[in-house]
């Protein structure tokens, strides 16, 4: 049977806080190989080189606010010519911006509080400072800490502000199309990215399944971002849909071959349509 060819796109040099983009890139894509052709391109290059592929597979390329006019001429000639891309360009979480917080939190779903404008502070529990950041922003860029007084005094509306609540731990749950993987939390609430193993309970992914159900994404890679509230509940803090880092090289040896397989499962019922 003829092998697949896919084009990996991964931006190998990205300096990601707390992060080792390339590393697991380089990891991923040797296993990959072991199924499939393929070769790696930079995000800015991915749009000219696609029509050689059958699968355009975007992983680490980093947030598309650096490349954007790049990001946007893959996504139309993607969709214009029917190329197969993993993780699908259907995604409503960040693939299309931030503001599915806002539509999940109206919609009663446990979302952390957002409110999009300055001028809807009062709809927010009352804290000490708040989280402001850009609707289309990713990888923290442009996250401020304000207090109630500046917040009102801000003049954009095209943001997003939350409570900066003291939650427990962060944790994520990791999934290829809806199967779930693995999770990691970070127990130290200052240390995002200092994760660790964590044994998810069947109401935690009860609480996982929920976002993963919303989202419209048959064949990709997801990974829902909570966090634990004082009040023991978790709510939700991103639903990342678009090339989430995965911290494979945190998981067990079984885990990594068994995300692989999904992976390679799932590419090539993408491929066959």
């Amino acid at each position: 049977m003829t092998r697949l060819r896919i084009l990996f796109v991964t931006d190998l040099a990205y300096e990601a806080r707390g992060r080792r983009y390339g590393d697991e890139d380089v990891d991923l894509t040797r296993r990959l190989r072991e199924h499939v052709d393929l070769a790696l391109c930079h995000p800015r290059d991915a749009a000219a080189l696609m029509d050689a592929f059958d699968v355009v597979v975007v992983r680490n390329s980093g947030p598309v606010l650096g490349y954007q006019a790049a990001h946007d001429a893959f996504r139309d000639r993607a969709l214009a010519t029917g190329m197969p891309v993993f993780t699908e360009l259907t995604g409503r979480g960040d693939q299309a911006g931030k503001q599915y917080l806002l539509e999940l939190g109206a919609a009663g779903y446990p979302v952390i509080p957002t409110v999009s404008s300055p001028t809807d502070l009062d709809r927010l529990p009352v804290v000490d400072e708040y989280a402001v950041k850009p609707r289309l922003g990713a990888d923290s860029h442009g996250l401020r800490f304000l207090s109630a007084a500046e917040v009102r005094a801000l003049a954009d509306d095209d943001l997003l502000i939350q409570p900066r609540i003291p939650f427990a731990y962060e944790v994520s749950f990791y999934f290829v199309d809806d199967r779930f993987q693995y999770a990691l939390y970070a127990p130290d609430p200052t240390q995002r990215w200092e994760l660790a193993p964590y044994s998810a309970t069947p109401d935690d992914l009860a609480f996982a399944d929920r976002f993963i159900a919303w989202n419209p994404i048959r064949h990709g890679i997801q990974r829902v971002d909570a966090c634990r509230a004082p009040s023991g509940e978790l709510m939700l803090v991103e639903l990342e849909d678009l090339n989430p880092y995965l911290s494979l090289h945190l998981v067990t040896e079984a885990q990594r071959v068994a995300f692989v397989a999904a992976m390679v499962a799932s590419i090539t019922g993408l491929a066959r349509g």
